[in-house]
């Protein structure tokens, strides 16, 4: 297969490509840049293959004019910036040991070893600067039939980086075939490894949440999450039931992973996952906003109009009622709506304490009224 077009827009990659093949070395770009040309979305990072060694890489980079920072040497990896944009070119390697976590190395001049050390037969794709496909694994029919396989033996690839569990979700979400449904092999292997998942970082977990969640659907992928065992470990309570529904409602807007990661509930989701505190302060409003009996309008006058909205969504879906009528008007108007008294309006008759309750009464009332008393009205 041969990618067709100028499917590699970036001037930098051609240029680092062929000057390593010019020097007589194998080179390729590799992963989810050739996986995304061939399903015709957008590529986000480039990352290129190589026979070369790394110094041998840093060599040629910098007589041709390149600048280049050894970043993992010890890994294979050089970046070669060109224009200010970094491209990671990364020796053909296989692993040697592994734990779980990391891998130790060794490099290699095979392209076949670099393949199998994957964790996805999509992944394991290669492309020269002309386009051309190399697929070593098999990949290619896996990825057109959008089925997230692992190479090899899936129990194997999962036990080198208890990672690509959460992985093999996260891709399934983005890249499968729903319909299809996901591999048995590699479901019943992610489901006899869970326990696994107690070996990685916070913060690693969160980063693949986050990313699985933001899928124009993650319903199916985070079902057989809570099948296999796997969303009850990172999440414990929380289930995957309610977020099917809220996919169904939530066009035109956008995905937002916060408000799916409210729909699947559970606790601890700060820690669990690492929130930053803009993330946990905002997960916090919108679960005590679904929790409150307050309407739209007043909603969005509390919480502002994304948390409304996103509470009304939240509301539809879990209780399966149909969303109110006017909703949006509603929110409209309520993140619109100005209190009209302020404290020095009851000042100097009230001071301190008193005075809060009293501006707070005034508060509710208005609220109650839809808004609708006037300054006047509210004074004592």
């Amino acid at each position: 297969m041969k990618l067709s077009g100028d499917w590699i827009e970036e001037e930098g990659t051609q240029r680092i490509l062929r000057l390593l093949n010019g020097a007589g070395h194998q080179a390729y770009v590799v992963g989810g840049c050739v996986r995304n040309a061939i399903l015709g979305v957008p590529i986000a990072d480039v990352d290129i293959a190589t026979d070369a060694r790394p110094q041998r890489v840093a060599e040629l980079a910098r007589d041709a004019g390149f600048k280049v920072v050894p970043t993992g040497l010890d890994h294979g990896t050089v970046t070669v910036i060109h224009n200010g944009i970094p491209h990671e070119v990364t020796t053909f390697r296989r692993d040697v040991t592994t734990d779980g976590r990391r891998a130790v190395v060794a490099f290699s001049y095979r392209i076949e070893d670099d393949a199998a050390r994957r964790d996805f037969t999509m992944n394991a794709l290669y492309a020269d600067a002309d386009g051309q496909v190399i697929d070593p694994l098999g990949g290619l029919p896996d990825l057109l039939a959008r089925r997230v396989r692992f190479v090899g033996d899936p129990e194997a690839r999962i036990r080198e980086d208890y990672l690509r569990i959460l992985r093999f979700f996260r891709f399934h979400a983005h890249y499968g075939d729903p319909q299809a449904g996901m591999d048995p092999d590699a479901l019943a292997a992610c489901a006899a490894n869970a326990d696994g998942i107690t070996r990685l970082s916070r913060e690693r977990i969160g980063h693949e949440m986050r990313r699985l969640l933001d899928a124009p659907d993650p319903a199916p992928a985070l079902a057989g999450m809570e099948s296999a065992g796997v969303l009850h470990r990172i999440l414990p309570g929380a289930t995957s039931r309610f977020v099917a529904p809220l996919v169904h409602l939530e066009p035109p807007y956008a995905p937002d992973w916060r408000r799916r990661l409210a729909a699947l509930g559970g606790s601890d989701e700060e820690e669990a996952l690492r929130l930053s505190r803009a993330e946990a302060r905002h997960l916090h409003s919108l679960k005590s906003a679904v929790e409150s009996g307050a309407g739209p309008a007043e909603l969005a006058y509390r919480h502002g109009a994304q948390i409304a909205r996103d509470a009304i969504l939240l509301r539809s879906a879990m209780t399966g009622a149909p969303l109110p009528p006017g909703w949006e008007d509603e929110i409209a108007r309520g993140a619109a709506a100005v209190f009209p008294l302020r404290a020095a309006d009851l000042m100097p008759r009230y001071q301190g304490a008193e005075l809060g309750a009293r501006l707070k009464e005034a508060e509710e009332r208005w609220i109650r009224s839809g808004f609708s008393l006037s300054r006047e009205q509210l004074l004592p």
